[in-house]
């Protein structure tokens, strides 16, 4: 048996990518899909494409939202689906990852939720990066061990008992889910990749990536008042402070304010000295963004471009929706 899957995506002024997500959604093979599309009133092109396509859809709406954590919850609310999962409008999946993430569902029944592996891609498609995770579960989420949102499914049940997305989260709003559910529920790792997550500049995590870094704190004061995380916290203060300041530092790298980078990375070494082996190699990235260089961050992700991730075999991937493979670098690199 196929339970339903529902799966979301929240649409604003991203036509240059939404036809992808969507083809991505639609190309799958999973026999039982119901697919909803929130779009937030854009006026770039989107709606179009959205009705070119509307017969697909179990439903889809065009109007003003109060962000996307309402627009996310307003296509959850709305899905019929025992699984549900949301992709961006500037996301892909990979081929079966419906069908993957639902088997996984169903061989671990103690599961409210399942993550894969993922790739990132550029705004060209080109993969540059493998985002590999581990077994991760409460602790480690606590940790700010941060998964790709876009690889992640969740059973209706638990998402419904944690009360969906928390609207007062705008960027880091789907870790706080995943900590809320992973109180509740266990967590399952996949070591598969199940989908692409692009890196451009109009990406929330790059063009506000100073918001990201408040709401890494923001979540840590809400994981040390929270009544059930309360004594969890203690015993892994060291590590939470440490990885808070790591995923700080990440986005302040990426967000282009170096400076900032290699403060909260001198503070995540000084809390938890065995993250150093996680982001070491920025260290240098960010000194030479610090002198001025030019170009430098066209330079280092032209390089990863080029020695790009294996992506395996699968010969559906040179014709996949969303996936350049046809060259190695970006323009220029």
């Amino acid at each position: 048996m196929n339970p339903l899957v529902s799966i979301v995506t929240p649409s604003y002024n991203q036509s240059q990518f939404l036809e992808d997500t969507i083809h991505s959604v639609l190309a799958q093979d999973y026999p039982n899909l119901e697919y909803l599309i929130v779009d937030g009133g854009s006026t770039d092109g989107s709606v179009e494409i959205i009705k070119k396509y509307a017969k697909d859809l179990a439903w889809w709406v065009s109007e003003p939202d109060r962000g996307q954590a309402d627009a996310i919850n307003k296509g959850l609310k709305r899905a019929q689906g025992e699984i549900v999962a949301w992709l961006n409008s500037d996301d892909i999946y990979f081929p079966d990852a419906i069908s993957r993430a639902a088997k996984a569902l169903q061989d671990h029944p103690e599961a409210g939720m399942v993550f894969g592996d993922a790739i990132s891609i550029d705004a060209q498609g080109v993969p540059f990066h493998k985002q590999t995770f581990g077994d991760w579960g409460l602790d480690e989420l606590m940790c700010y061990n941060i998964i790709c949102q876009p690889a992640v499914f969740m059973r209706r049940e638990p998402l419904r008992r944690v009360g969906f997305l928390d609207a007062d989260y705008h960027f880091l709003l789907d870790h706080h889910l995943w900590l809320r559910i992973g109180e509740i529920a266990a967590i399952k790792y996949v070591p598969e990749v199940w989908a692409g997550a692009r890196h451009h500049r109009a990406a929330k995590n790059v063009a506000r990536a100073a918001e990201f870094s408040t709401e890494v704190f923001q979540i840590l004061e809400w994981m040390q008042t929270h009544p059930s995380l309360g004594s969890r916290f203690k015993a892994l203060q060291s590590r939470i402070w440490g990885g808070a300041y790591r995923i700080s530092g990440r986005y302040l790298l990426e967000g282009g304010m170096p400076g900032l980078a290699l403060r909260d990375y001198l503070r995540a070494a000084i809390g938890d000295p065995r993250l150093i082996r996680f982001f070491w190699h920025r260290i240098p990235y960010a000194l030479l963004c610090l002198l001025g260089l030019n170009g430098v961050a066209d330079w280092y992700y032209a390089i990863k471009a080029r020695f790009g991730p294996d992506l395996g075999d699968d010969p559906r991937l040179g014709t996949w929706p969303g996936l350049r493979l046809d060259r190695q670098e970006r323009p220029g690199g």
